[in-house]
């Protein structure tokens, strides 16, 4: 990247693991920081607002509000950052993309190579 400066990531996941490993992941990258973590869309949108992160990476399935649902919110209130939806429901995921504010979706079963790349080639773009 460009910049020195580490950019923000904001992991929401109701599964404590994945954002365990997410936050690790992306802690071990030089350019990136972990800002906090969510276990749930109405959680990611109130982190969000205090956190300001520059990434916003999301489960799709988790209770209270769903990924695609906060997406739409998030989007609106923060309409320069980018949302990489993390989820098994990919094929499900293409349909709800055009209006929910996805910046990018990546299947957890991809290689994490591919998320890394994602996310950023999305804080580039957003800089």
């Amino acid at each position: 990247m460009s910049a020195n400066v580490a950019k923000s990531v904001l992991i929401v996941d109701d599964s404590q693991v994945v954002r365990k490993a997410l936050s690790r992941l992306f802690t071990w990258q030089p350019d990136f920081g972990i800002c906090g973590e969510a276990q749930n869309g109405r959680e990611a949108i109130e982190k969000a607002q205090q956190l300001h992160p520059d990434l916003i990476i999301m489960d799709l399935s988790m209770p209270l509000m769903n990924g695609l649902d906060a997406a739409r919110t998030l989007k609106r209130l923060m309409p320069k950052v980018p949302i990489i939806m993390y989820s098994d429901y990919s094929d499900f995921l293409r349909e709800g993309r055009p209006t929910a504010g996805i910046s990018a979706m990546v299947s957890k079963s991809d290689k994490v190579s591919t998320l890394l790349t994602r996310a950023r080639t999305l804080v580039e773009k957003a800089a």
